[in-house]
This record gives C-alpha cells, structure tokens and sequence, in this order.
C-alpha cells in the first residue's frame, strides 16, 4: 500500500488528531528579500500564477519568523482570502483544488478540470493558448501530478497519470520544467512522448545543464524520474527553470506562467517543519525573481495563492532574531481553513475581499485578453 501511495502522490489523508512532538526548525542562512516597485500601468500582457502546494498562512508565518521577519511575499499590498472546499469534501484535495484554480469550477477530490458530472471545463492555460499566448508550468514535483495537471489535461483521476502525460505532450504548451520521465518514456503502451514532441519540434532537456542551453521555445524539460530531489539536494533547479521560461516565454502576444512549490506540501504530509521551510524558501526565492522581471516588464500580473494547507501546523514559539521556529502539527493531511491570495502589478486591486477559489480563477480568466 505504502508504494502505491507514493506512486500516485495522493497523500490526502484527512485529520486524525494525530499529534506530533513539537518540530524546530532554525534559519542559519537567512536571504534578503528583493524590493520592487509596482507599475503604474493597467495593461495586462502576461500573467503569471504561483501556486505553493500546502502552504498555508500557518506556514508563511512560520517562514517569515524563520527567515528573520522577511520574506518576498513582503512585497505585496494587495491581498484576499480564498475557501478552497471541493464539491464533495469540505477538506480538498490538490485535484480539486487545481481545479477550481485553474477553471472556476468545483469538482469532486481525484478529478482533473473536469465537473462531477466528467463534463470537461476549460482552463486558464487552454483560454490563454486560444487568444495566442504562449503558455508554460514550472513544477518541483512531477510534471503530471495533481496541480500542473489541472491547466493542461482533463481526467476523472488524478491517477491515470500516463495518459495525463500524453494529453500534456499534446496540448500545445510551450514550456514545461519538472520531473515525471518515466510516464512519457517507460509507458505501458510503448510510446516515447520525449520523440514525439521532438518531432512537432519541441527541444528536450532532461538535465538542469540541457535546458539552461535551450535558446528558444518549445521545450520539455523532465529532470528526474518522478518528482525533483527536495530543496536542499535539487538546489536552484527552480529559481533557474523560472527563469530560462520568462526568457523563452516573452513575446509580444504574452504569456501564461504556472509555478508550483510542489514539495511545500510534502513537508505538511511528512509533519516536517524543516523541510516544509526548506520548500518556501525556494519558493520565495523564486518569487523574488519573478517580481524583478515583473517590474522591469511593466505589464505583468503576479498572483500568489495554494490550493490548500497541510499539516494543521500551529506556531508555538521561536524567535524572530534567531531565526527558529517551534510548531506543532494536528494531522499528516490536508486542512480547510482559508488561504491567502497576494496580488501584485496591474490590476491587483481586483483581487482583494474574500472569495471563492472558483472566482479566483474567474477574476483572472477576466484579465486574459
């Protein structure tokens, strides 16, 4: 049963007041935050949307003390609140949650873009391709799990990963960066979906080094098996991925951007301050490069959210000028408090109040033009 968990990534476990010990966690290298100055213009050309996977205000917080009282999110003025219930659960999976990020519609836990009833819903990616804006996902966990599936495929499950993969090689995105090799090369049916899209005249990269050398889009970029290695061991895999996609996706039509901080979520599951920790300041620190470019272009929208938080972690003490969190954990699975929404560049200010997870998707389906 434990393999099976671990092949299909769905770690939903819903609470079962299993409390861990206290977890500590100390920063001995903290970053300093960028500091952007928000464009003056209304024009929306490129949106790009950070989804941190179980990050919660709960872990926020706790990154914030744990890196000094400072974090990229600082940045942000304009902010919301979001409930992220599914249509059959009031605690979410990330399918669900995906779902309703990416389509505006609810669905039932285990269903990709696609309504209960299995009616196939357009996504922000799919709207954002039809009005000829190019599209990417940069992920930490597999390409074809749960949350980038949701913007490039439809499935009644989440599990049926290979054939998520193959829709994903056909949908028409053009830069994708993560893990999953084997769903598109070791495939029961024996295709290679790594030939095919060379053949539609994808590059393919399956090293940091091979897509650091790609000079122009589309490119697939599938750089470890399954998921990427954690913080710690992958390094500055996605901080550099994001990058070589805001260079390859830049036109005059713009772009839709998805960046997921996969492995958030693992920590929550794992009751692991440290490594939930290790995962947001990866994901801070991509956002920090992702503000910088935001600002020098002028006319591109940054929402920061996630699809649930994980762990029922509660902040219990620590210091701010040491740098240390003590937290304690209430389950290994997912909760169902509300999230945070943070908004910056050109119309923002449409993202403040409290809201749906489905209007999210809504307010920035109005903004794709």
């Amino acid at each position: 049963m434990a393999s099976a968990q671990v092949e299909d990534r769905d770690r939903s476990k819903y609470a079962v007041n299993n409390f861990a010990d206290d977890d500590k966690y100390t920063m001995f290298q903290p970053y300093e935050p960028v500091t952007v100055e928000e464009p003056k213009g209304r024009k929306v050309k490129n949106i790009i949307f950070m989804i941190g996977d179980g990050m919660g205000l709960e872990q926020i917080s706790a990154a914030w003390v744990s890196n000094g009282g400072k974090l990229n999110l600082d940045n942000f003025s304009k902010t919301g609140l979001q409930r992220t219930y599914s249509a059959n659960k009031l605690v979410t999976d990330s399918a669900a949650a995906g779902t309703a990020l990416a389509t505006g519609h609810k669905t039932n836990n285990g269903m990709i873009s696609m309504t209960p009833d299995a009616e196939i819903v357009k996504s922000l990616a799919e709207e954002a391709m039809e009005k000829g804006k190019r599209t990417g996902a940069a992920v930490t966990c597999r390409v074809n799990d749960a949350t980038p599936s949701v913007f490039f495929s439809h499935s009644i499950s989440r599990n049926s990963q290979e054939d998520i993969a193959a829709q994903m090689a056909s949908s028409g995105v053009y830069f994708l960066s993560g893990g999953g090799e084997k769903y598109w090369t070791k495939r029961k049916d024996g295709r290679d979906l790594t030939a095919e899209i060379q053949k539609k005249g994808y590059s393919f990269a399956s090293t940091k080094d091979e897509l650091m050398a790609v000079e122009q889009g589309p490119v697939v970029a599938l750089m470890a098996e399954k998921d990427l290695k954690p913080a710690l061991d992958r390094g500055d895999l996605l901080p550099a991925s994001v990058t070589k996609a805001l260079q390859l996706l830049d036109n005059k039509n713009g772009f839709f951007l998805m960046i997921e901080g996969s492995m958030i979520d693992d920590g929550g599951h794992d009751n692991k301050a440290g490594h939930t920790m290790e995962e947001i300041f990866d994901f801070d620190r991509t956002l920090g490069i992702v503000l910088e470019w935001a600002e020098k272009d002028g006319e591109t929208l940054v929402i920061v959210t996630a699809d649930h938080a994980t762990g029922g972690m509660t902040l219990l003490g620590g210091s701010i000028q040491k740098q240390k969190i003590e937290v304690n954990f209430s389950t290994k699975g997912h909760n169902g408090i509300v999230l945070p929404v943070f908004a910056w560049g050109p119309h923002s200010e449409d993202f403040v109040g409290f809201y749906e997870n489905t209007e999210l998707s809504d307010r920035i389906r109005a903004l794709i033009k």
